[in-house]
Protein backbone atom coordinates (compact mmCIF):
# COMPACT_ATOMS: atom_id res chain seq x y z
CA UNK A 1 0.00 0.00 0.00
CA UNK A 2 0.88 3.62 -0.64
CA UNK A 3 -0.15 6.81 0.81
CA UNK A 4 0.00 10.12 -0.34
CA UNK A 5 -1.03 13.59 0.88
CA UNK A 6 -1.79 16.34 -0.94
CA UNK A 7 -3.10 20.11 0.12
CA UNK A 8 -6.64 21.05 -1.44
CA UNK A 9 -7.43 24.48 -1.72
CA UNK A 10 -10.81 25.65 -1.64
CA UNK A 11 -13.17 23.03 0.15
CA UNK A 12 -15.69 24.79 2.96
CA UNK A 13 -18.55 21.76 3.53
CA UNK A 14 -19.36 18.49 3.87
CA UNK A 15 -20.38 18.19 -0.01
CA UNK A 16 -17.14 19.79 -0.51
CA UNK A 17 -15.72 16.63 1.13
CA UNK A 18 -17.93 14.25 -0.81
CA UNK A 19 -16.85 15.40 -4.31
CA UNK A 20 -13.51 15.27 -3.61
CA UNK A 21 -13.44 11.73 -1.85
CA UNK A 22 -16.11 10.39 -4.70
CA UNK A 23 -13.14 12.09 -7.50
CA UNK A 24 -10.43 10.79 -5.93
CA UNK A 25 -12.14 7.27 -5.15
CA UNK A 26 -12.68 6.29 -8.56
CA UNK A 27 -8.90 6.20 -9.27
CA UNK A 28 -7.75 3.15 -10.56
CA UNK A 29 -5.86 1.52 -7.16
CA UNK A 30 -7.37 4.01 -4.80
CA UNK A 31 -8.44 1.98 -1.42
CA UNK A 32 -9.67 5.04 1.03
CA UNK A 33 -9.50 8.56 1.03
CA UNK A 34 -9.79 10.91 3.98
CA UNK A 35 -9.70 14.55 3.83
CA UNK A 36 -8.93 16.66 6.92
CA UNK A 37 -11.59 19.87 6.01
CA UNK A 38 -9.92 23.40 7.24
CA UNK A 39 -13.02 25.43 6.05
CA UNK A 40 -12.02 27.70 3.70
CA UNK A 41 -8.41 27.09 3.76
CA UNK A 42 -5.49 24.31 2.65
CA UNK A 43 -7.15 21.37 4.04
CA UNK A 44 -4.99 18.04 3.65
CA UNK A 45 -6.07 14.80 1.98
CA UNK A 46 -4.35 11.57 2.67
CA UNK A 47 -4.72 8.80 -0.52
CA UNK A 48 -4.01 5.55 0.58
CA UNK A 49 -3.42 3.42 -2.82
CA UNK A 50 -2.72 -0.24 -4.02
CA UNK A 51 0.06 1.88 -5.98
CA UNK A 52 2.12 4.76 -6.29
CA UNK A 53 -0.38 7.38 -8.03
CA UNK A 54 0.44 9.99 -10.79
CA UNK A 55 0.03 13.63 -9.79
CA UNK A 56 -1.38 14.18 -12.80
CA UNK A 57 -4.38 11.69 -12.61
CA UNK A 58 -4.46 12.92 -8.41
CA UNK A 59 -4.38 16.98 -9.79
CA UNK A 60 -7.00 15.81 -12.99
CA UNK A 61 -9.60 14.24 -9.67
CA UNK A 62 -9.24 17.21 -7.90
CA UNK A 63 -9.94 19.22 -10.82
CA UNK A 64 -12.61 17.36 -11.55
CA UNK A 65 -14.49 18.14 -8.22
CA UNK A 66 -13.79 21.88 -8.37
CA UNK A 67 -11.00 22.56 -6.72
CA UNK A 68 -7.19 22.91 -7.12
CA UNK A 69 -4.09 21.11 -5.84
CA UNK A 70 -1.77 23.35 -3.80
Amino acid sequence: MTTTTIIVNGMTCGHCVSSVEEELGALPGVTEVNVELNAGGDSPVTITSERELDDAAIGAAVDEAGYEVK
